[in-house]
C-alpha cells in the first residue's frame, strides 16, 4: 500500500534551484514523484510552474517528505482550510502544531487566505477573531495563552519564498548570496551602500547589529556618522558594545587599549568598569548625555537623534549598564520588535546578537553579515535568509568604507 499527495511549485523555480531541491528531498527521504505538469518560463522574467504527485510507502514517511517540501515553498494543491486547535494551557501548543519558516506565509481559514503577520521562523500561527474579521499572526511558544486557536499540520498553509529571477541586479540579486572573501570588497561595499541608500529613499528601516569588535577596530566614528546622518534607524547590541563605545569617549580607550597609540595605559584595564560606574551614577546613557558626561560616539548620536537601541544582556556582562536588558524574555521581545520593523539589516562582527536578531527576521529582509571569521558569516547566512550576503573582512575597514561611499553619494546629489 502506498500513500500519495500532490504539491505544486511556482515562480522562478528553475533559476532558484527550488525544482532540483524538491526532487532531491523526495529521493533522499525514500519517496517517489511523478511530474504531472511542468510549464517552463521561456523568458528571464517569466515564472515556471510544476505540479507533482509525491508517493511514499507509509503515511509517516509521506508526512516527513511533505514537511520538508513545504519548508522550501512547495505547497499542497488541496484547497482546504487549515486545521486549528485550541491551546490547552498557557505556553502549551497542541501536538503537531505548525512551526513556521521565515518566508511570507498565508493560512486558509473559512475559505479565505489570510496573510500571517510578523512572520518569523520557529513560531506557532494563531488565528484571532476581531471586529474586522479573522487575522493570523505568529506567536512564540512562551507567548501562547490558553484557548489560542493554533494552526496544526501543513494543510491549508502556503509558503512563498522570495523569488530570485535571473535578471535581478545588485548584491541581493539572483544567486548573489553567499560568503565572499575574494570578491572585490570595494565594489561590493559600494553596492551595499547603494542598497542602504535605496532602502532609506523608499522609506524603509535600517537595523544595525553591532559587536564590541566594531569599536576595538576603529569603526565606531563611521557608525556614529551614519547614525547622525539618518542612515541608521535602530541599533541592536549588547552591554559590551555600549560600554566600550562610551569608554572610548571618556578615556580614549576600548577594552583598555588606547585607540590612537594602540598601547595599554596604566589602569587601562579598569576603564570599562569605571565607565559603567559613571553611567550608573548618572542614571543611564541618556542621562549621561544630558549632563555632558558622554559627548561623542555611537550611543551619544543615538540619544541626540532619537535612534532607539536595544542592549540585550548576557551572563558574562560587567555592571551592567542601566540600559542593558537583563531579563532574557524581555530582551527577546525587544529584539523581535526591532526585527519586525527592519527592511535592511547590517550584522557587524557579533555572532550571538546576530543569531538572536536573525531568528526574528523575515526572509525578505535584506541582510549583510560581516566578520573576519568565515565560520561566523557562514553560520549567520545558514539561518535561512534568502536575501542575505556575507563578507569576510575587517569590520574596521568595512564600516568606514561603507560610510564614505554612502555620504560621498550624498555630496554628489
Amino acid at each position: 500500500m502506498t500513500f500519495t499527495r500532490t504539491v505544486e511549485l511556482d515562480g522562478h523555480i528553475i533559476d532558484s534551484g527550488m525544482m532540483q531541491q524538491a526532487m532531491g528531498i523526495v529521493m533522499d527521504l525514500d519517496g517517489d514523484f511523478d511530474v504531472e505538469q511542468f510549464d517552463v518560463g521561456r523568458q528571464k522574467d517569466e515564472p515556471s510552474y510544476c505540479r507533482m504527485s509525491v508517493t511514499a510507502d507509509d503515511r509517516e514517511t509521506l508526512q516527513e517528505i511533505l514537511h520538508e517540501l513545504h519548508q522550501i515553498g512547495a505547497n499542497l494543491t488541496d484547497l482546504v482550510d487549515a486545521r486549528v486547535e485550541a491551546s490547552p494551557a498557557d505556553r502549551v501548543v497542541p501536538v503537531g502544531f505548525y512551526s513556521t519558516t521565515n518566508h511570507p506565509t498565508d493560512v486558509r481559514y473559512r475559505g479565505e487566505w489570510l496573510p500571517v503577520e510578523d512572520i518569523e521562523m520557529d513560531c506557532a500561527i494563531v488565528i484571532e477573531e476581531t471586529d474586522d474579521g479573522p487575522r493570523a499572526s505568529t506567536k512564540v511558544l512562551n507567548g501562547i495563552e490558553e484557548g489560542d486557536l493554533v494552526v496544526t499540520d501543513e494543510a491549508g498553509i502556503r509558503v512563498k519564498p522570495p523569488e530570485r529571477p535571473r535578471d535581478a541586479s545588485g548584491p541581493f540579486g539572483f544567486m548573489q548570496g553567499g560568503v565572499s572573501s575574494e570578491r572585490p570588497s570595494e565594489s561590493l561595499i559600494g553596492e551595499v551602500a547603494d542598497a542602504l541608500r535605496e532602502t532609506k529613499a523608499d522609506g524603509g528601516n535600517v537595523l544595525v547589529v553591532a559587536g564590541p569588535a566594531l569599536i576595538h577596530s576603529g569603526g565606531g566614528d563611521a557608525l556614529a556618522e551614519l547614525v547622525r546622518e539618518g542612515y541608521v534607524d535602530m541599533i541592536s547590541a549588547g552591554n559590551g558594545f555600549a560600554t566600550h563605545d562610551i569608554e572610548r569617549g571618556l578615556y580614549g580607550t576600548s577594552l583598555g587599549m588606547d585607540m590612537e597609540t594602540m598601547e595599554h595605559p596604566r589602569k587601562g584595564h579598569k576603564h570599562h568598569i569605571y565607565t559603567i560606574s559613571e553611567v550608573i551614577r548618572a542614571g543611564g546613557i541618556a542621562e549621561a548625555v544630558e549632563e555632558g558626561l558622554i559627548e561623542s560616539g555611537v550611543m551619544y548620536e543615538c540619544v541626540k537623534h532619537d535612534v532607539p537601541y536595544v542592549l540585550a544582556g548576557s551572563i558574562r556582562d560587567d555592571g551592567p549598564l542601566p540600559d542593558t536588558i537583563t531579563d532574557t524574555i524581555e530582551a527577546q521581545n525587544a529584539i523581535r520588535e526591532q526585527a519586525h520593523r527592519a527592511d535592511m539589516v547590517l550584522m557587524l562582527s557579533t555572532l550571538l546578537h546576530s543569531v538572536a536578531v536573525g531568528n526574528c527576521l523575515p526572509s525578505t529582509a535584506k541582510t549583510v553579515c560581516v566578520d573576519i571569521n568565515p565560520a561566523t558569516v557562514t553560520q549567520l547566512l545558514d539561518r535561512g535568509s534568502s536575501q542575505a550576503i556575507g563578507m569576510v573582512t575587517d569590520i574596521g575597514t568595512f564600516v568606514p568604507t561603507l560610510a564614505e561611499k554612502v555620504l560621498e553619494a550624498d555630496g554628489e546629489n
